[in-house]
């Protein structure tokens, strides 16, 4: 498994894109849940690190 280096405002891009149409996320917690915001509309989503690990496609900045 690839290892995966990420912090708090980390910007990353997921597999799937949000339905506002963007696909670039800001990790605002990070723990054993990752809580990711959308650039684009602000919407927070939160995630076990496991399912986060899984669906990350690549760290943008």
């Amino acid at each position: 498994m690839e290892n995966k280096e990420y912090n708090l405002g980390t910007i990353v891009e997921m597999k799937k894109g949000h339905p506002c149409g963007a696909n670039e996320w800001e990790i605002v917690r990070l723990g054993a849940d990752i809580k990711i915001k959308c650039v684009n509309c602000g919407r927070i989503v939160m995630l076990p690190r496991i399912e986060f690990n899984k669906k990350i496609k690549k760290i943008l900045k």
